[in-house]
């Protein structure tokens, strides 16, 4: 079965638009089973920032999940002013964290001594985890806490980037 349109402008000849289900059908699977597949494949990382508080560098939920090839997501947070890279902070991959100062396109190992924090891998206590850290030479405090819902497949963290707060 054929579906048209026939339309005429003025000082053009008569157009015909003809498309074929025959055609159609085949490109409208296509179509549905990659939107089916990304829709069925978990997000690797994600990142929602929710902050309570203007001095807050970073805030908010970070979830590292599983790709189908059994790694974790890893996100990383680059922190410029005025054009010059400050400091990197890297979520993930699931348990992992680590700042570095100055900024690179090269990835860097989280086991590295340029990681500033220490450990970089937040051990579980029974279902929990949390961590705080001090960076006194980039004036930072990093806080990060495993959230409720986090399963074996994803991992929900709330982190908490701040300037270190000073002594009175």
């Amino acid at each position: 079965m054929n579906v048209g349109y026939t339309g005429r402008q003025p000082g053009y000849p008569a157009i015909t638009v003809r498309f074929s289900v025959r055609f159609l059908l085949p490109v409208c699977v296509a179509a549905l089973v990659a939107v089916a597949t990304a829709a069925a494949q978990a997000p690797e990382s994600r990142f929602n920032s929710t902050s309570s508080s203007v001095k807050n560098v970073l805030e908010g939920n970070w979830q590292s999940c599983q790709d189908p090839s059994g790694r974790y997501g890893e996100r990383v947070y680059d922190h410029v002013v005025n054009g010059v890279g400050q400091y990197e902070v890297h979520l993930g991959p699931r348990r992992e964290f680590a700042i570095f100062p100055g900024v690179q396109d090269q990835h860097r190992e989280h086991d590295s001594a340029d990681n500033l924090l220490a450990p970089f891998r937040v051990l579980l206590q029974g279902t929990r985890a949390s961590q705080h850290w001090e960076v006194p030479s980039l004036n930072l405090a990093f806080t990060v806490t495993l959230g409720g819902g986090s399963r074996t497949d994803c991992e929900s963290w709330f982190i908490v980037l701040e300037p270190l707060k000073k002594a009175s």
